[in-house]
């Protein structure tokens, strides 16, 4: 039999039917797209593991700038944080978190020679809150830290995840821009700000349990002046507001015992800032080694002990999507400095689905300081609620 007939006969035909069906397979995940279930990794387990071999938070450090606004590869894990509460000039309203991971695959330098060897991985989050339409975009991605990929350097000041970047503009640390595109969406800002940055914690060690090394070294700009561009589709927004940065590295950071914990970073209409980091155990209970900390409108530090803050849970929000319950009302007193605020999220479905599953949302609050009448906006951070898988 001839090769054409050969090909006409029998592999033709067997090609059009695997033609159709991935047609029809393509048709099908367009009307039916499969749902998934949330990942069931988690932070507290990335942050509670082995820490052998790596350098470890165990005595406050001295801090030397601009080297320690850069990468810490000797630490297993580190991020650089952002997020902000901005808005147009007619008042509508959006919320923005961006993070840059880096995370050490080993505690040894690689010896391949290989230029694809490295033994740092960056991940990214993004997600945009758009209060007015009720929406909430997320992105994720990931490369490693080889061939200009990705990677961070502290002079001149740049950490990047390909076209995913916050970096100094000028020869000093700020101003910063961020600069992020992802789907429909692109965000361009540029952050200065308005106090020095405030060592959190026993002056940068931020003890996160009762071990040595169950630390992290931490530090925070608390009112960064903001201003930018937003591109949703064919819309764009000149955008103004403020925003949060936290800088923290560490091996081991959390205890085996401890699920996840509640993180409120606050912006006050008086000009003081509040921040609070409270660990959750398994049986339910606040860790003591819990903390927070006042920012006074010049500068000031004021250091909270787990017994100095009373943070109630008001209200809760199931996902539809994860079947996860999450707090989304709360009630902060701290007695000492006469606080005592409300808050309450811009959007209940503020859940971060990717490789780990977390309610991180844009919040407002209202209340007294001192007596006083005062408001607010700014982000909160949920881990470990996690249902059972």
């Amino acid at each position: 039999m001839a090769p054409k007939t050969i090909f006409y006969k029998w592999i033709f035909p067997i090609f059009l039917v695997l033609l159709l069906t991935v047609a029809i397979l393509v048709y099908l995940d367009k009307k039916e797209p499969v749902p998934q279930s949330p990942s069931m990794h988690t932070v507290s387990g990335i942050l509670a593991g082995p820490a052998e071999g790596y350098e470890r938070a165990i005595i406050p450090r001295r801090f030397e700038f601009p080297r320690d606004h850069g990468p810490h590869p000797d630490f297993r894990n580190e991020w650089w944080y952002f997020s902000g509460n901005l808005k147009t000039s007619n008042s509508r309203h959006f919320g923005y978190q961006f993070t840059l991971f880096r995370t050490s695959l080993s505690p040894y330098r690689a010896t391949r020679s290989s230029q694809w060897a490295t033994r740092q991985v960056y991940m990214g989050h993004f997600a945009l809150t758009d209060t007015q339409l009720l929406k909430y975009h997320q992105f994720e991605r990931f490369s490693r830290a080889a061939l200009q990929l990705a990677g961070a350097r502290a002079s001149p000041f740049r950490v990047w995840l390909e076209n995913w970047s916050v970096r100094s503009v000028g020869n000093s640390f700020f101003p910063l821009r961020i600069q992020v595109s992802e789907g429909n969406v692109s965000m361009n800002l540029e952050l200065t700000s308005q106090k020095d940055l405030v060592l959190q914690g026993e002056q940068g060690l931020s003890r996160k349990g009762q071990e040595p090394g169950n630390a992290s070294y931490y530090y925070s700009f608390t009112r960064l002046r903001t201003k930018g561009r937003l591109q949703i589709g064919d819309q764009q927004f000149a955008l103004e507001g403020l925003s949060w940065m936290d800088r923290e590295w560490s091996s081991n950071a959390l205890q085996s015992n401890q699920v996840g914990w509640d993180w409120i970073a606050l912006q006050l209409s008086n000009g003081w800032d509040l921040v609070i980091y409270q660990m959750r155990l398994e049986d339910g209970r606040i860790d003591p080694a819990s903390s927070g900390l006042l920012v006074s409108p010049h500068g000031q530090s004021h250091p909270l002990t787990a017994r100095q803050m009373v943070l109630q849970n008001l209200k809760y929000w199931q996902s539809d999507v994860t079947g996860i319950r999450y707090p989304t009302r709360w009630n902060l007193l701290i007695p000492q400095y006469d606080v005592n605020l409300d808050l309450v999220p811009f959007l209940d479905a503020q859940e971060f689905r990717a490789t780990f599953t977390y309610w991180e949302g844009a919040v407002q609050c209202k209340g007294t300081f001192r007596s006083q009448p005062v408001q607010g906006h700014g982000y909160v951070e949920l881990t470990g609620y996690l249902s059972p898988p």
